[in-house]
């Protein structure tokens, strides 16, 4: 199975965007550096389809002098409401782009070079992570670096796929209307909640930047 890493960028009380969805930048310019040096270190990069049509993402590697390759980008899409004309799917021919779907390939997608993957759906017609995972593990991406956004963080995190936490948190606090950088997560005993183990902190900037591996 790949390894699975989880990055949040959040505020220090969790959120990641305020009520009205205002984001960039809760983190500086170092954090984000930081985290494209975090990309450059895995073979994939996955987004959920919310944060794909927020944003309009790259989801590339843009440091100064950077040459190496640059991973692959996926998006959880189980209806395949990603956009032509979006960057994704207008880069997919130069960067190997993937949307995981529940249904059949959608040939407008297909012929601007998406590589789209039909897994299994489970609940309200997500895609079963288990399934996604395999099937990226089967396209040859063995290190998945996942960005986003809260819902994503949650089921990654309740399916027991995540591997090690990237939080990278600024010195604001937004309140709890805020978007929270992880989803519902249904844990009523504490002895249930899933537990990590810090490995190391460091300032970045204003902002600190926490590691943990899976406990």
């Amino acid at each position: 199975m790949p390894v699975i890493t989880l990055k949040l960028a959040t505020s220090l009380d969790g959120r990641i965007a305020t009520a009205g969805g205002e984001s960039r930048w809760i983190t500086g310019e170092a954090a984000r550096a930081a985290v494209h040096r975090l990309r450059a270190e895995h073979d994939a990069v996955l987004v959920g389809i919310e944060t794909a049509l927020a944003d309009d993402p790259e989801l590339t590697v843009r440091l100064p002098d950077y040459v190496g390759r640059q991973p692959a980008r996926v998006v959880l899409d189980s209806r395949q409401r990603l956009t032509p004309d979006c960057k994704l799917v207008k880069t997919a021919r130069e960067i190997p782009t993937y949307v995981v779907a529940t249904t059949a390939p959608d040939p407008a997608l297909v012929e601007a070079g998406v590589r789209v993957l039909t897994v299994p759906a489970v609940g309200e017609d997500r895609p079963e992570l288990k399934a996604v995972v395999e099937a990226l593990a089967g396209e040859g991406l063995a290190r998945i670096f996942v960005e986003g956004g809260g819902q994503v963080a949650a089921s990654f995190i309740r399916c027991g796929l995540v591997d090690a936490l990237e939080w990278f948190r600024a010195p604001i606090l937004i309140g709890g209307e805020g978007r929270p950088g992880i989803g519902a997560l249904a844990v009523a005993a504490l002895a249930d909640a899933p537990h990590f183990r810090r490995i190391e902190v460091r300032e970045v900037g204003d902002d600190l930047w926490e590691r943990y591996a899976r406990g």
